[in-house]
């Protein structure tokens, strides 16, 4: 009976010492209820061309093409070099969302952020995270579009399986689809001949970003982009539940995204090793969807020089036991092989990018 369901297994068990195996065994799981399961490794990938950037394009086209033949991702959303989930894992919950197939993650720890976070420091009752920002998210387990995005289940890739496999059910006897409608696209009138930009990054969460999106508009106006920001249009819903309060943003999020013509990224490390959640997703979508996208970072050094790791003589692993990748590329290859991705101020950036235009 469930021979139409294709799952696309996602999360950083890549780059595990033992990812294979736990791969292949969330396969057998999957299999044995009856699921298909698409799994970027399931095609063999000649990656020894001596560019390793070739090798990394041919991993990404890769991913997307199994995405592309699944009807659900089940995503592994252990926290990651950091109180943030694994960048590459939500972007491609952003691309799963975007093509409205089921969305569910997985976690062994539900707490909400402020007890995951370290560093955390109390003023007045309120937290506040090492750069003196009030903690992102600070009551929810996942950044904003996470939890807007994705059916949550406490424990392991089986106990989400069980989940998945239960909600078909329920899906059957009430024969109804449990696929995501995606929103009609917000869009922003302008001219023809300028396109709309959407500033996926953190700066949302900065004390004075309504300042800081301000600077950034201007400065992308005189170079003839009319911009969105997160911070713009949809009124949030005012509640006092923060899952309501998620689900509003993560609306507002999500239509910028299908509304914009081009999506730049602030790429740079928050909380730990990886970019910030809702950014990462944001990235994933907007690929789906068909958008141009440009990212930037402060240092565009490879990650093997960027992200701490033990070296050579220990497989390059982090101080997690994660392998650091190395592509020649300053970020996980989901995103560098799906934009270019600058080093530099946002100004010199936008000037690369309005050229490039």
């Amino acid at each position: 009976m469930e021979k139409k369901e294709s799952l696309y297994i996602a999360g950083p068990e890549c780059f595990y010492i033992d990812g294979t195996e736990r791969l292949n065994a969330m396969r057998r799981l999957a299999e044995a209820d009856g699921f298909s399961v698409s799994l970027p490794n399931d095609v063999p990938l000649k990656l020894d061309h001596e560019d390793l950037r070739r090798n990394a394009d041919a991993i990404f086209k890769n991913c997307a093409e199994s995405m592309n033949r699944s009807t659900a991702i089940l995503c592994d959303l252990e926290f990651y070099r950091g109180p943030e989930i694994d960048g590459g894992s939500a972007y491609e919950i952003g691309m799963a969302y975007a093509r409205g197939i089921r969305c569910y993650g997985y976690t062994r720890d539900l707490r909400a952020m402020c007890w995951k976070y370290q560093g955390i420091e109390l003023k007045n009752g309120v937290p506040y995270d090492r750069k003196g920002r009030v903690l992102p998210y600070w009551e929810l387990p996942f950044s904003y579009n996470i939890v807007g995005s994705t059916k949550i289940v406490e424990g392991d890739f089986a106990a989400c399986l069980r989940t998945f496999k239960t909600d078909l059910e329920e899906e059957r006897k009430a024969g109804k689809p449990g696929a995501i409608a995606p929103a009609e696209p917000k869009l922003v009138p302008g001219a023809a001949d300028e396109p709309v930009v959407y500033l996926a990054g953190p700066e949302r969460f900065e004390p004075d970003a309504a300042e800081r999106y301000g600077k950034m508009k201007r400065i992308c106006r005189a170079y003839g982009l009319r911009v969105l920001t997160p911070m713009d249009e949809t009124p949030e819903t005012e509640s006092e539940d923060p899952y309501a309060r998620a689900f509003s943003r993560f609306e507002r999020n999500q239509r910028h995204v299908r509304g914009c013509d081009i999506l730049i990224a602030n790429l740079n490390d928050f909380h730990g090793w990886e970019p910030e959640s809702d950014t990462s997703f944001e990235c994933g979508m907007a690929y789906q969807l068909g958008k141009r996208l440009y990212g930037y970072m402060d240092s565009a050094v490879r990650m093997r020089e960027r992200v701490p790791n033990l070296g050579e003589a220990h497989g390059w692993r982090d101080v997690c036991g994660c392998n650091v990748e190395n592509f020649d590329y300053p970020i996980n290859l989901m995103f560098a092989s799906s934009m270019p991705v600058y080093e530099g101020a946002f100004e010199q950036v936008i000037k690369r990018i309005a050229e490039d235009l």
